[in-house]
């Protein structure tokens, strides 16, 4: 059941919406902030709001979905330190290779691995050649950084993965917000205007504060992502920030990081579009659930 509190301090009325979820034996209660001093019209409308966000997200998961992801995270506690050096480069080059590729570089997986971990240059283009270097250097600045998400830390991320791979006239947009317009093939949507983008993102990194304690940490990463992809920040790498920042949400929670396949990115698209245009989250989170299933390489 979901219904609304009212906390006082000093002259001023706090309003939030609470549900209570039974776990087990005990009662868990979920609480989202409505705001300050609201009329009933107001107070009307955001309760219908979080009514929806609350009862939603709560509900993505089956006991049985959530059993696995426990089951998941203790067998990934236990992977030996031995490997771990292996693993990394394994997963590196596949990372770096699938989320490249769904953009549309033309690097084959073992092309990049040998340009990655043996400095074997292939005959391709330099801005393919950047793009597989730079996002090794993002995917080690993020599984060496200690923070939280940050405006900062996503711009770091954007930097990296960029670096000398804009087209020129660009370079000022590198590690900062889009301050034009931008357009993406094949969707009917347009992103926000570059005026709206800094208060959208804002607005996200406030979203993911009060609530990656409230849902499960697979559920955080897969509305981040969608939300990201959504307002699209940057001019371009919007993607490999999107995936990097995702995986790192996981990471932090301490789950095993998620390679979205080039081979199934038409599955990808379908399933952040439910996410964007129909405002369903469950067929994401399903293709997660799906990738980890299948996966043996946990990392």
């Amino acid at each position: 059941m979901t219904y609304t509190e009212v906390k006082v301090k000093g002259d001023k009325k706090y309003y939030y919406r609470v549900k209570s979820v039974r776990e087990g034996k005990k009662i868990k209660k979920e609480r989202k902030y409505l705001g300050v001093d609201l009329s009933k019209k107001e107070l009307k409308v955001v309760e219908k709001e979080a009514d929806k966000e609350l009862v939603v997200l709560s509900n993505i998961l089956s006991n049985e979905e959530k059993k696995f992801l426990s089951e998941i995270k203790k067998e990934y506690s236990k992977e030996p330190k031995t490997n771990l050096e292996n693993r990394y480069e394994a997963f590196c080059s596949l990372f770096t290779y699938d989320s490249n590729a769904i953009e549309g570089n033309t690097l084959t997986l073992q092309e990049t691995s040998h340009l990655l971990f043996d400095k074997i240059v292939p005959a391709k283009s330099l801005r393919e050649i950047n793009e597989a270097l730079n996002h090794k250097k993002a995917f080690d600045y993020l599984l060496n950084y200690k923070g939280d998400i940050t405006k900062s830390f996503i711009c770091k991320l954007h930097e990296l993965v960029v670096k000398e791979t804009l087209k020129s006239g660009l370079e000022s947009q590198v590690g900062n917000y889009r301050d034009v317009q931008v357009y993406i093939r094949g969707v009917q949507w347009i992103p926000p205007k570059a005026s709206e983008v800094s208060k959208e993102m804002k607005s996200l990194l406030s979203w993911y504060s009060r609530n990656k304690k409230k849902f499960h940490p697979i559920v955080i990463a897969a509305y981040f992502h969608s939300a990201f992809e959504l307002i699209h920040p940057f001019v371009d790498g919007n993607g490999r920030v999107g995936r990097l920042l995702m995986n790192f949400i996981l990471r932090k929670n301490k789950y095993p990081m998620i390679n979205i396949l080039n081979r199934i990115k038409k599955k990808y698209y379908t399933a952040l579009g439910k996410a964007q245009e129909d405002g369903d989250l469950k067929p994401f989170v399903k293709l997660l659930l799906d990738i980890l299933k299948k996966s043996n390489l946990l990392i």
